[in-house]
């Protein structure tokens, strides 16, 4: 302020003590006047010293900060940052299956985030104050989702969909049975748990199957050569040597299908992937 007179000195001196504090979260760059964080600046109390001081001589301007303001403020800003981690999933968009992509969770610490702005307004620097937070990365992106299934009840069909580049597209259809009125195929939507090539036939605790024994591999094998079981109990996708019932409503409430057909499905699905199953 060499040179100035004391008017110009202290105008000049306010100017530059209440330039903007640029703050940045993730790829945003934000704009704040000290004031509104609750900062005083003693310019007039500087200005004084500065003309007794010596010839070039660093005289500092002290501020205070009200904590409470700057608190208030980073907790506002969190409200509309912080973000819960999410997977990417499968869901269905009319009677189609679409992938939802994953997000990164993001979480403003506050009180570091604070203490940062504070030193930062209390030393007059003006940034840019980068916020402190937690960034959580999801566990399953949408990569994994390579393709997923939906069963039509309704119609005893079953839809293979392939990702094909942009987005899942139907790229098989087969007939199957379903469950009977009084055993139906649940609705919802549920993800292959399990796969089993040549599987055993265990009765399940139901009372048609009361009596009944585990069935080995082979010819006689009601599940056929491969079952993919669902995530809900007893229910499955699987081969079935009855090739008469596909296209009825003729299982326990499992999916059967062609022998054939359900070695191909087994070869392009795994544990995870979707499926649908609907009343259409």
């Amino acid at each position: 302020m060499g040179g100035l007179t004391p008017a110009a000195a202290l105008a000049a001196v306010k100017v530059a003590a209440r330039s903007p504090l640029v703050v940045t979260v993730e790829d945003v760059r934000l704009s704040m006047a000290p004031q509104r964080l609750g900062v005083k600046e003693y310019v007039e109390e500087a200005v004084a010293r500065a003309r007794r001081a010596k010839p070039g001589a660093s005289i500092p301007l002290h501020v205070t900060v009200r904590g409470t303001d700057v608190r208030a403020w980073v907790a506002k800003l969190a409200a509309n940052r912080d973000r819960e981690v999410r997977d990417a999933r499968v869901v269905l968009s009319g009677a189609h299956p679409r992938v939802v992509p994953e997000r990164d969770g993001y979480v403003i610490r506050r009180e570091a985030t604070v203490a940062a702005i504070v030193d930062a307004l209390l030393a007059n620097r003006r940034g840019p104050v980068k916020v402190v937070a937690n960034l959580e990365r999801p566990s399953v992106g949408s990569a994994f989702f390579t393709s997923a299934v939906v069963i039509r009840r309704g119609t005893n069909k079953l839809v293979y969909y392939r990702d094909k580049g942009d987005g899942l597209e139907p790229m098989r259809t087969f007939t199957v049975a379903t469950g009977q009125s009084s055993y139906p195929t649940p609705l919802g939507s549920f993800e292959i748990v399990q796969m089993w090539r040549d599987p055993w036939w265990y009765p399940p605790p139901s009372p048609w199957a009361q009596g009944l024994k585990p069935i080995p591999p082979g010819p006689g094998n009601p599940l056929g050569t491969r079952w993919m079981g669902l995530s809900v109990p007893a229910v499955g996708i699987h081969g079935t040597p009855d090739a008469a019932s596909l296209g009825y409503s003729a299982s326990h409430g499992c999916i059967r299908m062609a022998i054939p057909s359900a070695e191909w499905l087994f070869g392009n699905v795994k544990v995870g992937t979707p499926v649908f199953i609907i009343s259409a």
